[in-house]
């Protein structure tokens, strides 16, 4: 598969009271079209920094974007963001909060029934097409983060970023919603970077699993691809050999990485008390 998203070497540092904060060094990852990547990793590890550059939200410090041959300098309508929030205006319906995206990047591309027919396309997508003229208050989390992903699809990005977009959500609506973006995947075969803390999360969508060091001067420690055939479901790969592989490699990277050396006022040394496992690490 042809390279859509080159990310080339990638610093990024801050500048801080106390001095100049290195965030991310290093960061090199290529990505296909039609590629589902999760980058996962322990808080602070710089996750959301690489999707704020990929989104345009932050200038890297050296290195560079590339998007379709172009290098990325701004945020643009070639890729959308879905963040844990959905960010939804609380005055407008469901059906008009996707209608706002559309105005800014079709303009008058389309005409007034091209535009209701590619609106109410992208709600019945997610689901939604029910309550389409619903406003957020009168509906649920996991239904305002459809019309949140409905409104991204509808932009036609070239990928589609999503920042933990499922984080809030309870266990069962989160299950729901995964189902729902591996149809929508599976549909469109769209490009997606999604963040998560999820290890199963991360499993189950993706094509390959990006994982993060510690900062500061966070970077890619290991690349894990994910071979499961599609479509595919959470049940049947609940006890695959390969899932509980995949899920046990990601686990043991995330508990490694997580174990620190704590260097104690006598100048002796001592390992920091490791976490328990989690799934959602």
């Amino acid at each position: 598969m042809s390279t859509l998203l080159d990310i080339s070497q990638i610093d990024m540092v801050f500048p801080t009271p106390k001095g100049p904060f290195t965030a991310l060094k290093g960061v090199d990852l290529k990505i296909a079209e039609g590629e589902f990547v999760s980058l996962i990793g322990h808080s602070g590890c710089g996750k959301s920094t690489v999707l704020n550059v990929v989104a345009g939200l932050h200038q890297a410090t050296t290195g560079g974007v590339i998007l379709n041959g172009k290098e990325v300098k701004e945020p643009g309508p070639e890729r959308a963001v879905v963040f844990q929030n959905h960010s939804l205006l609380p005055w407008l319906t469901a059906y008009e909060n996707v209608e706002l995206a559309v105005d800014q990047v079709f303009g008058r591309g389309k005409s007034k029934a091209e535009k209701k027919e590619w609106i109410e396309h992208n709600l019945t997508l997610v689901h939604m097409d029910h309550a389409m003229h619903k406003r957020p208050d009168e509906i649920s989390g996991g239904m305002k983060q459809r019309v949140g992903i409905a409104r991204a699809l509808a932009m036609q990005p070239d990928v589609l970023l999503m920042d933990e977009p499922f984080g809030a959500l309870d266990a069962l609506t989160r299950a729901h919603m995964q189902d729902s973006l591996m149809e929508i995947q599976n549909e469109l075969n769209n490009t997606v970077i999604m963040i998560t803390h999820d290890v199963d999360e991360a499993v189950l969508l993706s094509d390959r699993i990006v994982m993060m060091t510690n900062g500061p001067a966070a970077t890619i420690g290991e690349i894990l691809d994910v071979n499961l055939e599609r479509p595919r479901d959470r049940l049947a790969l609940a006890e695959d050999p390969e899932y509980i592989h995949l899920r046990s490699s990601v686990l043991r990277f995330l508990y490694e990485k997580q174990r620190k050396v704590e260097v104690m006022p006598t100048g002796k040394s001592s390992k920091a008390k490791p976490q328990k496992k989690s799934a959602a690490a």
